[in-house]
């Protein structure tokens, strides 16, 4: 791997201006080929319904009617609408319908015959419409999860009847086995989501909540459990993971983002082994569906602006590409709301971007690939510090963070054309992630080097009632960790093989059992079995049951970077030689319990829904910071687990209107020092409603989150002027935004908001404040928000 970084990906970041330089050239080329093609004909644009479902008819679609005289075609999934443009001195309309027809996809006013509409994969079925998102033989090969827009508006078309009917942007998928919380674009819409941790402040099921008082990084937590245990995954491919964790939330623009698909407890064995309370897979813009050119502007109250531009080009039939941009800065050295002497947000400088790249050739060979580059400065601590007289001395408390990563991505899929249920797929990537820190008089430097391959075949055993998926995967880590005056070093390198079978008997019920064997370097060979069940006993009543095993290993210092903002002292207890830190991998049990429905209220849709599930550790990593001087890591000697129960509920009322109220308990406790614990920092009760209301190009939206009191770790040991109650206040954050949309071909959004209408934040956030070089000082315990009220303004524009 010393090649990958000193060679390949160097090498990957040369050829980055090499593409964009060409990437403009052919731009030009094409503007100025199109201009002489124009100027002879004059072309002419319609816009009339196709009947489809999913992306693999976006595909046959298009592909039906080109030819001799069309110069474009787009097909949305969501509105069925052909935007065509075409000459009529070469073709006329009724023959390139004719096409489609032939191709087995209905018109308003004409259908195509059973044979063409029959011959069709089953998962383009569109008569028999419902409201699971599309799975097609395409996204499958690639690896990809299908887009969420693929379900937002169904339409069923039997006989002379069409029925129609809008789905929440954010809703649970009805046919996947797994239960999954789908939240499209339309979702992301509702806040500013400047990035991807913002992503999470309307959907009840994810907390996102501050790491420390002074690093401005956040963690999200699901089923009670911090986000490392929640598998991230980017377009199913790694995502911020290891040293990335603490900031990765970060690092991912909101704007870049078309949807995201939550998974509860145990997901597919496909996508590896590191999945204990769930998974999340965020899918960004697609080069072939997404807007040409789309911008956003951010500014807000506290001094932050975010400016994000994507562009996107279809270069021919076969290649389309797309670079995502984005910028942010904080410059106010001076925001300190609670008035203890240290910004509440570290200042500096965010820019990342994503180039990529896909070939589609029709026939059923699809490849896509890419680069990702980041660079993050950000410098924090008390108010007057400056790093050029006070780094490393202890004239004033002061941190910095500085972040390189560099990534490349691919993926290859081949669909038979003849056998649509037959597919194969490789997905590739390489990182290479640098941070260089500090935190007052203590240094973090770290580096990880990261490959990963996964390939996956399947098909069919007989009919499509049995069919499976099968493959091999390769994952290779290698850390270099320096904290303080110590060195951590290790390679990580897991391959390992799966096999998940899917058996559909009928449509009220599906059964996915998959098992995974891996061999890790340091841990041996373990399995990971696991099981998901679907069943609808009633139309619109949706049961599901989970279980599965999880596996990872503990980042202990990435992970917890918050207490390196303290004067704790670091002690690793029970290390043995070998493990990573020492320590032995954590595994966890994961077992759930879901029941979903559908009904009529107020003469609209309406859905409610019970979830439950459990974790059990049989080894986890434990972060003790019961005693205020230590932080101590070590392997469980005793019990944890996690319980968590919610139950939801989306209505509405009148028309236009959507409510989502929601209510989560968690009881998470763990051993420590052989005393079982409840969790610290972690709300227990959690309420939370959203009322969403749309008409004439407005939107409103408001949202309150009810956080119950958490408990905090002790501080007995603490001078009485720096001890913190055993519990913290419970509170009520409310948030609000207003938008409005102008011009159809080429729309524009205005959106202004508030954040923390109610201005609560967390008074005392950091321990001893006013002596941060002293053993007392803390800013590791925050149990709310670390800012009071922010309001923020925005734009946004889309060609």
């Amino acid at each position: 791997m010393t090649f990958l970084a000193t060679c390949v990906i160097p090498l990957f970041i040369k050829f980055y201006h090499l593409m964009i330089a060409f990437k403009k050239l052919i731009l030009l080329l094409l503007l100025l080929t199109s201009a002489g093609a124009y100027a002879q004909q004059a072309d002419t644009t319609v816009v009339f319904k196709v009947f489809g479902e999913c992306g693999q008819c976006k595909h046959r679609i298009e592909t039906a009617v080109k030819g001799k005289g069309v110069t474009s075609a787009n097909w949305d999934v969501a509105s069925k609408q052909l935007t065509l443009t075409y000459l009529p001195q070469q073709v006329n309309l009724t023959t390139i319908q004719d096409k489609i027809i032939a191709a087995g996809h209905d018109l308003e006013n004409r259908k195509a015959s059973d044979n063409a509409y029959n011959a069709l994969p089953s998962c383009c079925h569109y008569r028999e419409s419902t409201d699971a998102a599309a799975d097609t033989p395409e996204h499958r090969a690639m690896g990809d999860t299908p887009s969420a827009d693929s379900a937002a508006t169904k339409t069923a078309q039997l006989k002379e009847v069409t029925v129609s009917s809008r789905t929440h942007s954010a809703y649970i998928s009805g046919l996947n086995p797994i239960r999954t919380e789908i939240m499209t674009d339309k979702e992301l819409l509702k806040a500013a989501c400047c990035n991807l941790s913002e992503s999470f402040e309307t959907n009840p099921s994810v907390d996102v909540s501050y790491n420390d008082a002074v690093t401005g990084s956040k963690q999200i937590q699901l089923l009670g459990l911090s986000g490392n245990y929640t598998q991230l995954t980017v377009e199913n491919l790694p995502g911020p993971r290891g040293l990335a964790t603490p900031l990765g939330l970060n690092s991912i623009a909101g704007p870049w983002v078309e949807s995201i698909q939550l998974t509860k407890g145990t997901g597919s064995v496909v996508n590896g082994y590191e999945s204990i309370a769930g998974q999340i897979n965020v899918e960004l813009r697609k080069p072939e569906t997404t807007d040409q050119l789309s911008a956003n502007v951010y500014g807000n109250s506290n001094g932050k602006v975010d400016l994000n531009l994507d562009l996107a080009h279809k270069l021919n039939g076969k290649w389309s590409t797309a670079l995502l941009l984005h910028d942010d800065f904080l410059e106010n050295k001076g925001l300190d709301m609670n008035k203890d002497g240290f910004r509440d947000l570290p200042t500096g400088n965010q820019f990342n971007l994503v180039d990529r790249w896909k070939y589609d050739d029709g026939k059923g060979f699809m490849t896509q690939f890419g680069v990702k580059v980041l660079n993050d400065d950000k410098t924090g601590g008390q108010t007057g510090y400056r790093p050029a007289t006070d780094k490393f001395s202890t004239n004033l408390y002061g941190l910095g963070i500085h972040t390189q990563r560099y990534e490349v991505f691919g993926k290859i899929g081949y669909v038979f054309p003849q056998q649509t249920y037959k597919s194969i797929g490789l997905q590739l990537s390489a990182i290479d992630h640098q941070q260089d820190s500090y935190f007052g008089l203590t240094t973090y430097n770290a580096q990880q080097q990261n490959f990963y391959s996964n390939l996956i075949y399947q098909s069919i055993i007989n009919n499509t009632k049995h069919k499976f998926k099968t493959g091999a995967s390769f994952l290779y880590d290698k850390y270099d960790e320096t904290f303080k005056r110590d060195h951590y070093k290790r390679n990580e390198i897991v391959a390992g093989a799966f096999f998940e079978y899917t058996y559909t008997p009928s449509d009220k019920v599906t059964v996915v059992a998959g098992i995974r064997g891996d061999h890790h370097n340091l841990f041996g060979t373990f399995f990971t079995p696991r099981l998901n069940v679907r069943y609808e006993p009633f139309p619109g009543t949706t049961l599901r049951v989970s279980g599965g095993r999880g596996q990872r290993t503990a980042n202990i210092f990435a992970e917890n970077m918050s207490v390196f903002v303290s004067n704790r002292q670091v002690e690793i207890l029970g290390a043995s030689s070998g493990y990573a830190y020492g320590l032995k991998p954590e595994v966890a049990w994961n077992k759930g319990l879901s029941i979903d429905q559908k009904f009529r209220l107020f003469d609209n849709d309406a859905s409610a829904s019970v979830d439950f599930f459990r974790n059990d550790f049989t080894n986890q990593v434990v972060t003790d910071l019961e005693n205020p001087r230590l932080v101590r890591f070590y392997n469980l000697d005793g019990k944890s687990y996690s319980n968590s129960l919610q139950v939801g509920l989306q209505v509405s009322p009148v028309k236009k209107l959507d409510i989502h109220l929601a209510y989560r308990y968690f009881d998470v406790k763990t051993t420590y020092s052989g005393h079982l614990l409840e969790r610290p920092l972690l709300s227990s009760n959690r309420a939370f409603a959203a009322f969403d209301y749309a008409t004439d190009g407005w939107k409103f939206d408001y949202t309150i989150n009810y956080n119950g009191r958490k408990r905090i770790p002790s501080t007995a040991g603490n001078p009485a002027p720096y001890q913190l109650t055993d519990y913290s206040n419970a509170f009520v954050m409310m948030n609000a935004q207003v938008s409005k949309t102008f011009g159809k071909k080429r729309p524009m959004d205005f959106y202004v908001g508030v954040e923390n209408i109610g201005n609560y934040f967390q008074r005392g956030a950091i321990v001893a404040a006013d002596q941060p070089f002293s053993p007392y000082f803390d800013a590791s315990l925050v149990c709310g928000p670390v800012t009071g009220r922010m309001a923020y303004v925005g734009w946004r524009y889309k060609i």
